[in-house]
């Protein structure tokens, strides 16, 4: 399986996936449809079908006009009324092979950023869309901090090996912040040097492991003791639980 990230907007990715020796291709989320229409062209691919995540303009703006081009490709999407194009509902559970990939591809519930918002494994890829970022987490638009915890708690329950593809280029601003929280834990200092190595031959950070996530997403961190003492420190108040920490570090972020 190929995966090649196309960039949009100012930090946004749109994931174009296609199966060796096929001109099929399928994108998730894209917000813009002028770069994906370009690096199809530039590969003499189809458009099969779309992935969408969340109903946010940046992962859904450039939908319609896909569907201009590409007419028969598939829509794929959680329930949402403020969709204005024909799509196939997903719910959690699903497995779904779009045309074009032959890989089933597994649907996840994962609200908090939106309440919509859904995730894709397709083997060992998870389309996350803004729910999990490097280093970091979606902000909580519609959903608790509850609802967030309990997502994030399903990605962690993965297989180490996953490979998150999430939406958004902000690694460098979140491990700002999570070494704010977590000063001295050495991977996530490891883990900056690359980022910034990467970043600076113009490098995505993207896709990054779970195992690797595991370790330095002070968001997926949450039962760990340096985690709760440095958020009940910033908050100035004792902390009972993993959601009471996740809340905590959320709101931290926040105003960060």
């Amino acid at each position: 399986m190929q995966i090649i990230h196309i960039p949009a907007f100012n930090d946004n990715y749109i994931w174009l996936v296609k199966e060796p020796d096929c001109n099929d291709c399928i994108v998730v989320d894209p917000g813009d449809a002028q770069p994906v229409l370009k690096r199809l062209a530039d590969m003499n691919c189809q458009l099969s079908a779309i992935l969408i995540t969340h109903h946010h303009n940046d992962h859904i703006g450039g939908v319609e006009a896909l569907l201009a081009a590409y007419p028969h490709a598939q829509v794929f999407a959680p329930s949402n009324a403020r969709y204005h194009f024909s799509h196939t509902v997903v719910k959690g559970g699903v497995k779904l092979t779009p045309n074009g990939l032959q890989s089933k591809i597994r649907v996840i519930e994962v609200p908090g950023h939106t309440l919509d918002h859904v995730a894709y494994l397709a083997d060992d890829h998870l389309f996350i869309g803004d729910t999990l970022f490097s280093a970091g987490c979606g902000r909580l638009f519609e959903g608790s901090a509850k609802q967030m915890h309990t997502s994030l708690s399903k990605i962690k329950a993965l297989a180490p090996e996953v490979l998150i593809y999430a939406a958004h280029e902000y690694t460098q601003a979140n491990l700002q912040f999570a070494l704010t929280v977590e000063p001295d834990n050495v991977a996530l200092q490891k883990y900056q040097q690359h980022v910034s190595k990467q970043r600076q031959m113009g490098l995505p950070t993207l896709p990054t492991s779970l195992n690797e996530q595991l370790a330095i997403n002070p968001f997926l961190r949450c039962g760990e003791n340096s985690i709760r003492d440095s958020v009940a420190l910033e908050l100035m108040q004792p902390l009972n639980n993993e959601i009471e920490v996740f809340a905590g570090l959320r709101s931290w972020k926040d105003r960060f």
